[in-house]
């Protein structure tokens, strides 16, 4: 019966604490899809705007109470969202890249203001075709031998695109495919050349292939966005032995005159090896017509005439050059024949003369590129120079009258006529940013002859540019100097880089970088650098900035230049003091310092001087402007004569202290200087006086020496209470349980009652005697009426230097006060001696009580530990 009731008993008990529970409030599940609930299988595309509300937080509390709602993030991770908390409503603060991160954790919570409930959840980031292909292994440059078959795959270009689906295909095609030899296999990205293409090194040594990477589109803030790349392919012709050798300057015309001496050179010819790319070694020879009257240098090319030309039965020879190229075997390989013609001839009534395509001409003209190959022909200059005399009287020399070492003229010396060839001898001189037009003079002057018949001819040649230079800046580093307080969108200085190419590739595109180029942005056009328009400057956070900015064109060429950019400091803060009111205790003949602080970043707005604006009486004290030491007049050496200029006896001085930067505009702060002023004498005689005036400024002085009384206390308790335990553990003797109550005895024996005196600001008699009260015998008194601890634990006395021979006061004689503790056992004395001792010691109580608030403030908060 007794247990039914037991059990019903507690039943009701637990009933009871269930009815007064209060439950967690919990969120609701939705499902996915959903954009309210709890967030479980919630995912948002990676373009959703910054600042739209992506989903609501929804719960609910068992009890009715209104819920909060939190979201938080792992501390190295963004804070991509933001909570309402009373809504619940949840809005994206930071811009998505399912690239870099596809998924967000967050722990959202819900509170009811006494359970809150937090869930770990996963929010799942959607792709979006905002990534471009984007080439690898740039730049492409491949050698290809000319007699590569059609069809052969030369190269391969490969593109990636970090987007998943459709957007993440890459696709290939050529960006010109009507203007080109090539073919881009569109899924691969393999380069061939074309079926029936061949490529040839003479026509052209190097292609230029535009490829196309293009991804297979997607969505994009709402849009279908295809996205693509573009890079270049060059190839790069290798040449082939497949070319004969080639005569230059032919027709070749070579005249004899009849005083011409047997062995004279007639004139020269010129051939080459057809493969410029790489060229044999040629040999000359004559195959017929000569009559054994002419012969020809092998190695040279020279042709002279081996008899008198009195001996010569023809007026005209007709002579077959054959020129052989030699391979590295040294083996005889491609051949080609040219026709001279040599003519006999006795007068000398011609000068040379330039022909052009439509007869004579004294001014040719050409364009062409600028850095052409080394010693590539100027092809468009048809020009040919002929001299009607016979023999010697034809034969003159050519040479270019200009800049010397660009060009050379072939041949160098004609006899009667030849086809002029220009040859590039120093392509490196040919700049188009150093001339835009070359002009040369082509000198014809005979050689034997007495007339020296000469013409000239004028060879214009219009430079073309190419894309050779990189963009320069006109300093290698640019310094920048604004006001702190500028706002932001300010201009800052402007960066020059100059391209020396024209048209599109002299275009220079202007950016920055570095550590430093946070808070800046560049035009890219004119290189105006100016702060972001929220950038907020603080000399006193950063002084100087440095960052790189760079210059580059349309092929990527770039160059680099630095800035710094230093904030010029504005007198923006006030000099402050720590506190408006300070109070400060002078020994006499010692100054005191006052100061404040100026947060101003740069001189001299951060320089302070002080000054004293008000004083009463004005002609006791001098402040140093400069450091702010206050000192007492020079007049001033003792406290009477303080004493003596104080009208009203009052001897605690208040000064309001002023504090100015030296900036422009100045700024000042005011505090009010409270002086109590005490003589070195009175210091000096007694120990506990000086103890109270150290620990006037700094209470927690004090407050240190007694809490370390104290631990020093507490340590020594706890090492009895352990010795004595393990005393009695080590005994092994079973001892009776028993239970000892006991009323915790009050803190008495160490601590001391103070008695404040009243005293009076007017009069120097005024003190204050701080009195303690013998200790309490029986430590273990449980009397209900024990005393209770005192609030302010007195200041333990100082070291005797000397016996005493009876009850002694220490006393503090100061402008202001005096603070007199009895000794630990005082003696009984009579109320009227004791009143007559006190009031035969001079003080003030100022001081007393001021020590006495400042114990009081400390105290408090160690009224727990004591």
């Amino acid at each position: 019966m007794g247990r039914g009731l037991r059990a019903v008993l507690a039943l009701g008990l637990l009933f009871h604490r269930l009815a007064q529970a209060n439950f967690a409030p919990y969120f609701f599940d939705n499902g996915v899809g959903s954009t309210n609930g709890n967030m479980a299988l919630f995912s948002l595309p990676e373009d959703t705007p910054v600042g739209s509300h992506v989903y609501t937080l929804n719960g609910t509390d068992p009890e009715g109470d209104p819920v909060s709602y939190h979201i938080s993030f792992d501390p190295s991770a963004r804070s991509v969202f933001s909570v309402d908390p009373n809504f619940g409503n949840i809005t994206l603060i930071e811009e998505l890249d399912r690239e870099r991160e596809d998924e967000i954790e967050a722990i959202v919570s819900i509170s009811d203001g006494l359970n809150l409930v937090a869930e770990k959840v996963t929010i799942l980031v959607t792709d979006a075709n905002d990534e471009a292909p984007r080439f690898i292994q740039e730049p492409y440059i491949v050698q290809v031998p000319e007699d590569t078959p059609a069809g052969s795959s030369i190269a391969k270009v490969r593109a990636v695109d970090r987007d998943t689906g459709s957007g993440g295909s890459v696709t290939y095609f050529l960006k010109n495919p009507h203007s080109t030899k090539f073919s881009v296999d569109r899924h691969s990205g393999v380069l061939r050349l074309q079926a029936g293409a061949t490529l040839d090194y003479e026509k052209a040594p190097a292609h230029f292939i535009a490829v196309v990477a293009k991804d297979g589109g997607g969505r994009l803030r709402g849009a279908s966005v295809v996205l693509s790349a573009t890079t270049t392919v060059t190839v790069n012709v290798e040449d082939v032995q497949d070319m004969a050798p080639v005569f230059v300057g032919t027709p070749y015309y070579g005249y004899v005159y009849e005083d011409t001496l047997p062995g004279s050179e007639v004139l020269t010819v010129v051939a080459m090896d057809g493969d410029r790319g790489k060229p044999n070694r040629v040999l000359y020879s004559l195959v017929n017509g000569s009559d054994g009257a002419f012969e020809i240098n092998e190695t040279s090319g020279a042709i002279s005439i081996t008899q008198s030309p009195a001996q010569l039965r023809r007026e005209a020879y007709e002579l077959h050059v054959q020129v052989t190229e030699v391979s590295s075997a040294g083996t005889p390989a491609a051949q080609a024949m040219a026709p001279v013609t040599i003519r006999i001839v006795d007068l000398n009534n011609h000068p040379p003369t330039f022909y052009g395509e439509s007869g004579p001409q004294n001014r040719f003209e050409l364009s062409m590129y600028e850095h052409p190959p080394q010693g590539e022909i100027l092809r468009g200059l048809k020009i040919t120079v002929n001299d009607s005399d016979q023999g010697a009287n034809a034969k003159f020399n050519l040479r270019l009258v200009g800049p010397g070492g660009i060009f050379r003229v072939v041949p160098q010396t004609v006899l009667n006529e030849a086809q002029v060839t220009i040859i590039v001898e120093n392509s490196a001189t040919i700049d188009f940013e150093k001339f835009k037009v070359l002009t040369f003079k082509l000198l014809a002057i005979e050689v034997n002859t007495p007339e020296k018949f000469s013409s000239t001819a004028d060879i214009v040649i219009q430079l073309l540019d190419t894309n050779d230079n990189v963009p320069k800046f006109t300093s290698h580093y640019y310094i920048a100097r604004i006001p702190e307080n500028a706002p932001g969108g300010s201009n800052v200085l402007a960066v020059t880089a100059v391209d020396p190419d024209t048209g599109p590739w002299g275009e220079v595109k202007y950016s920055i970088y570095g550590s430093g180029a946070d808070l800046f942005l560049i035009h890219p056009s004119s290189g105006i650098i100016y702060t972001q328009p929220w950038a907020s400057l603080d000399a006193e956070d950063t002084a100087r900035y440095n960052f790189y900015v760079k210059a580059e064109d349309m092929e990527g060429r770039y160059s680099l230049a630095e800035v710094f950019v230093t904030l010029l400091d504005v007198n923006d803060h006030y000099p402050q003091f720590g506190k408006s009111v300070q109070e400060k205790t002078m020994v006499l003949g010692t100054p005191v310092k006052i100061e404040a602080t100026d947060q101003d970043a740069e001189e001299p707005n951060n320089l302070v001087d002080y000054s004293i604006i008000h004083a009463e009486p004005a002609n006791v004290f001098d402040i140093d402007m400069h450091t702010g030491e206050i000192r007492l007049k020079n007049s001033i050496r003792s406290l009477d004569a303080l004493h003596n200029i104080t009208p009203s006896g009052d001897h605690t001085w208040s000064l309001e202290v002023q504090a100015k930067d030296r900036g422009s505009p100045s700024f000042s702060t005011t505090a009010l200087l409270k002086i109590d002023v005490v003589d070195t004498e009175m210091l000096s005689r007694n120990p506990m006086a000086a103890f109270l005036m150290q620990t006037k400024d700094n209470p927690m002085k004090a407050v240190g020496v007694l809490a370390g009384i104290m631990a020093i206390i507490v340590a020594i308790t706890v090492l009895i209470s352990t010795a004595t335990f393990w005393r009695n553990k080590k005994s092994n003797k079973v001892l009776p349980v028993r239970r000892v109550l006991r009323k915790r005895p009050s803190p008495a024996p160490r601590t001391a009652g103070i008695k404040w005196l009243k005293f009076r600001r007017t009069k120097a008699a005024d003190r204050f005697v701080l009195r303690e009260d013998p200790p309490n015998e029986n430590c273990n008194n449980n009397s209900l009426g024990s005393a209770p601890p005192p609030k302010v634990p007195a200041p333990p006395p100082p070291p005797s230097t000397a016996p005493s021979m009876g009850p002694a006061h220490w006393m503090v004689p100061t402008v202001s006060g005096s603070l007199a503790p009895q000794q630990l056992h005082p003696s009984p004395k009579p109320k009227a001696l004791a009143e007559h001792e006190a009031a035969g010691r001079p003080v003030q109580s100022a001081l007393v009580s001021e020590l006495r608030q400042k114990f009081e403030k400390k105290n408090v908060h160690n009224e727990a530990y004591f």
